[in-house]
């Protein structure tokens, strides 16, 4: 064996101690990967994966499940209120249009095809407009200005009130005396009482409309409404009763007759109230279009008489359409404020100043009265007109304590009520207007007048039988409204203490 010669081998030595000490982890690597490309694509590769990996990771954070937000954060929600089980909100009847229910003679009739939905808006396109009505109706209680004084709830405002037992036993009789399709028949009333015992006191058919009008405004103010109160299903009949007597051009029933502006009037009044009273959508458009049509029957530069735009002027009907369209301006409907004006300017010219009586077409003129009945009931028994004028007055926002308006109080209560059917005193349409001017002024005028109207009325009516409740329509107009009207004025005389606050006040 040869030998070998250790200094001719040559054996690789490992970098010095201090050049590796000098070396970094990155360098180590960039030398690495400048030998071994492939490692770096590897690596790449990796990289890029656990980014993307990363990157679905985050999105479903961001964007949980509606289920699961909805079972994390079910107190975050602010719209969404809380559960109320217990407590059952009011419901809001669905009436159709021209569905005449079965007669029934029960106090308080079912309303046919009532459906609830407290929660449904009536639609752009309304049903209203059409030969069926479905959208949803109600009264509520959102009371304002001289209404403040009502309320909703239908327990009776007038609790406490000596006459409330009075106003309550003649609104039974009005509630059954109703027909089935929600009006009140001037003329036929008494089919609703047994054979036996029929009801006197028939009135003109033509008055059907204001009739019904008046009735549905005593209802209303005791308290019931559509939505609750004793009387709310003969409230309910008798608002879809007057919205289907109305024509396209808003008036409320025939108009071929002379009676047919005192009906429109009253007739608007009640679908007024019954709207302001709740402030349902539904009915807003029928109750528009009754005061539209008031405004445009007016006499250009005056005020109305019996047929639109006829060139004559009268305060009773005057009155009326200030009744009408002060209480649509306080429900927040249109009305034409000329039309105010121009009823004020027309109760100055026919008033003496120093008396405070009103004229019926001038002044000096007495009340009007039916052909052949001003021998029976003269007028100068009665200041009807006078009370007209007075609460017109107060309602057109003019003070009790201006001489004119104190002397017309001073006028009325110098002939206060007096129940004599031998004398023509009996005038319920003055005691009805007298009472509600008197409240408004107070003090001592409407004590003296509460004296006199309360024995007046509690004592003649009827107790008993069919009439029960009700009264007889001995008193000047009594024969052209018949029992039904008598017995309504004197129900909505008595509710004189409730039905309004003192707006002047």
């Amino acid at each position: 064996m040869a030998s070998i010669d250790p200094t001719g081998i040559k054996i690789p030595h490992p970098a010095s101690h201090a050049l590796h000490d000098h070396e970094s982890f990155a360098d180590v690597m960039a030398e690495q990967l400048r030998h071994a490309p492939y490692l770096a694509i590897a690596i790449l590769i990796h990289a890029v994966a656990l980014l993307i990996l990363w990157q679905i990771k985050i999105d479903r954070r961001i964007e949980p499940t509606p289920l699961a937000m909805n079972a994390q954060l079910p107190e975050q929600l602010p719209d969404v209120p809380p559960e109320e089980i217990e407590e059952k909100k009011e419901i809001e009847p669905v009436i159709q249009d021209n569905v005449v229910p079965e007669e029934t003679p029960v106090l308080e009739p079912t309303v046919p095809n009532a459906d609830f939905d407290d929660q449904q808006e009536p639609q752009a396109d309304s049903a209203f407009d059409e030969s069926a009505l479905n959208d949803v109706i109600g009264i509520g209680g959102d009371a304002g200005s001289k209404y403040g004084g009502r309320g909703p709830g239908g327990n009776g405002l007038g609790h406490g009130s000596t006459t409330h037992k009075n106003v309550i036993d003649g609104l039974d009789w009005l509630s059954r005396h109703q027909d089935a399709d929600g009006h009140w028949d001037a003329d036929e009333f008494m089919k609703h009482d047994p054979a036996e015992d029929r009801c006197d006191g028939v009135g003109s058919a033509v008055h059907d409309v204001g009739l019904t009008g008046l009735a549905t405004l005593a209802f209303l103010a005791e308290g019931s409404t559509l939505r609750s109160g004793t009387f709310k299903n003969q409230i309910k009949r008798a608002v879809v009763w007057i919205k289907d007597q109305q024509a396209e051009s808003g008036a409320i029933g025939p108009d071929s007759h002379r009676a047919h502006v005192y009906n429109h009037a009253i007739a608007t009044l009640a679908l007024v109230e019954a709207y302001g009273l709740s402030k349902y959508k539904t009915l807003e458009r029928y109750a528009q279009r009754a005061v539209d049509y008031i405004c445009s029957s007016r006499n250009p530069y005056s005020v109305w008489r019996y047929y639109p735009r006829d060139g004559s002027n009268d305060s009773s009907v005057t009155g009326w359409m200030v009744f009408v369209l002060q209480s649509a301006r306080d429900f927040g409907l249109r009305i034409d404020p000329d039309a105010l004006a121009y009823s004020k300017a027309w109760f100055d010219e026919v008033t003496d100043p120093s008396t405070g009586q009103c004229g019926y077409t001038k002044r000096g003129e007495g009340s009007s009265r039916e052909l052949g009945m001003a021998e029976k009931f003269p007028s100068s028994k009665t200041e009807a007109l006078t009370a007209v004028g007075l609460l017109s007055r107060i309602f057109l926002g003019q003070s009790p304590n201006d001489a004119v308006l104190a002397s017309a109080a001073d006028t009325l209560v110098k002939k206060p009520p007096v129940w004599n059917e031998n004398d023509g005193s009996i005038d319920l349409y003055y005691w009805y207007y007298g009472s509600y001017a008197l409240f408004q002024v107070g003090g001592r005028r409407w004590s003296t007048w509460k004296k006199s109207l309360e024995p007046a009325l509690v004592k003649s009516q009827r107790r008993e039988g069919a009439a029960r409740g009700s009264w007889d329509p001995v008193g000047a107009w009594g024969h052209d409204g018949g029992r039904v009207y008598s017995t309504a004025l004197a129900v909505l005389t008595l509710q004189v203490y409730y039905r309004y606050s003192r707006i002047v006040h």
